[in-house]
């Protein structure tokens, strides 16, 4: 199909998009930037949570990973479940508690200034590595299917599509994602069974034939019982928990639109919700990522990973799969991105500057400050597409949880510290423990050949980042009757 016209279909979706923005975001201001008012509709808000959850690289990397890691990301799926149930009776309670705007107000109320701003600081580089290794990847399959044919520049392809971000999310915030989100994933899902779908009728195949295939290529086995292995279930099911209870519930962006819903038992709703139909979406996932070997196969493609579903859908597909495919790969690539900025906008508004503690500031000059906030975290990301291009990981997905394992395991322990603990700490030396425990994870990451063998750490290095984190801030802490 002509790469002009697959451009122009890209280009209508978002005019129909903005014009869902335009509509939502009317009589915006910056209380319905940061949490929508408090007035989100929960199922919107759980709807709208899907697509933020599984972003182009679940639309890309997860299938294109099943040729060498099999439905071993189910076992990951089946840890996020139990995060999520965590986050609903565990960290909503204590956000709804609060009234919280930004989530990290807990460490100040908690622990102190130190290590709300240390909590918030690492949120930023958290959320702003992670969005940014997302959107490279979907700027990078529009790039290589579409506009390189046109002769457009991989910069220019980046610098076009954060402008799209820019111009729905500029002055609704929340308000506008919650019902942008909710269209975009509906567009993804679409996309994902009208793609199984073909794949199904064009191999002749029902749902049993197709799994009794995979089983046949191996690919279809769930469970890993190596111990050794970094895909063990155990690890991998442990590790989901947390990767989930840090990436969403210790996360401001996801749960900015969550604290806008009105009430605490319908935000629960939301999480409970979510959980089980991400199981059942990354499920459909898998499923397809088979159906992409079994087609792929047939027709002698050798394309894997990231590759793999893009090769074929633009290549040896009719038109129309065509179509859908990059409608739904734009709708998996606006909700990672845009809430992303827009999160990253009210953290640095709110827990770096201090906008809602500045009283004497007005309406007029805290929009001000918070647009040229959001512009520069535009910018950033354009940077940060930019710097991935030239490292060109091979596998986003895994690129992702690695980052995050680092990231945000010193969030995992400030939260944990805080709730588990009634000690108090020396606030102004917060940042050292949650500096160090990273760096103590990457040299164990390093060094594990020496010293386990042939032991493989997996998800779990993001608990152990935390338990360093706990551990360092217990060295620098004290109870409450010694503090007397």
């Amino acid at each position: 199909m002509s790469a002009t016209l697959l451009f122009g279909f890209v280009i209508a979706y978002f005019l129909v998009l903005l014009g869902v923005a335009k509509i939502a975001g009317k009589n915006s201001n910056n209380m319905s930037f940061f949490i929508g008012n408090k007035n989100s509709n929960w199922m919107l808000v759980a709807f709208g949570m899907i697509g933020t959850s599984l972003s182009g690289v679940t639309f890309v990397s997860v299938p294109g990973a099943v040729t060498t890691d099999a439905f071993h990301y189910l076992q990951i799926t089946l840890g996020y479940l139990l995060g999520y149930i965590a986050i609903a009776y565990v960290l909503l309670p204590i956000y709804y508690k609060l009234n919280l705007t930004s989530i990290y107000y807990y460490l100040e109320n908690r622990l102190g200034l130190g290590a709300y701003k240390t909590g918030a600081s690492f949120f930023i580089l958290s959320r702003t590595l992670g969005a940014t290794a997302r959107l490279y990847l979907v700027v990078k399959t529009l790039q290589v299917f579409i506009l390189d044919n046109m002769g457009v520049p991989f910069w220019a392809t980046t610098l076009v599509i954060l402008i799209m971000i820019l111009l729905y999310t500029y002055e609704g915030g929340v308000k506008t994602i919650v019902w942008t989100d909710t269209l975009q994933t509906s567009g993804m899902l679409l996309g994902l069974i009208i793609c199984s779908v073909y794949i199904l009728s064009s191999l002749h195949f029902s749902v049993s034939d197709a799994f009794a295939a995979m089983d046949a290529k191996g690919i279809s086995n769930v469970f890993d019982f190596n111990v050794n292995n970094k895909s063990f279930f155990l690890k991998q099911i442990i590790g989901g928990a947390f990767v989930t209870l840090t990436m969403t519930g210790l996360d401001q962006e996801m749960m900015q639109k969550n604290i806008s819903v009105k009430t605490l038992k319908d935000a629960q709703k939301n999480m409970v919700t979510i959980g089980f139909t991400m199981l059942l979406a990354i499920s459909l996932f898998l499923f397809l990522g088979g159906l992409l070997n079994l087609y792929a196969a047939q027709n002698n493609v050798t394309a894997v990973g990231d590759s793999l579903f893009p090769t074929l859908a633009l290549t040896h597909m009719p038109p129309y799969i065509s179509i859908i495919f990059i409608l739904a790969l734009i709708s998996a690539l606006f909700p990672s991105a845009d809430g992303a900025i827009t999160a990253l906008t009210s953290s640095f508004c709110i827990d770096i500057l201090g906008m809602q503690k500045q009283a004497d500031w007005e309406e007029a000059k805290r929009k001000k400050i918070r647009q040229r906030v959001h512009l520069s975290f535009a910018f950033i990301f354009l940077l940060l597409v930019l710097v991935f291009k030239w490292i060109d990981n091979k596998s986003i997905i895994d690129l992702i949880l690695k980052i995050a394992s680092y990231t945000y395991g010193p969030l995992l322990g400030l939260f944990a510290f805080g709730i588990l603990t009634k000690r108090t700490i020396k606030d102004q030396w917060a940042f050292l423990p949650c500096f160090i425990a990273p760096l103590l994870c990457l040299l164990l990451d390093n060094l594990q050949p020496i010293l386990f063998g042939n032991f493989r750490i997996g998800q779990e290095l993001l608990i152990i980042n935390g338990l360093f984190t706990f551990i360092g801030l217990w060295f620098i802490s004290s109870s409450n009757s010694e503090k007397k």
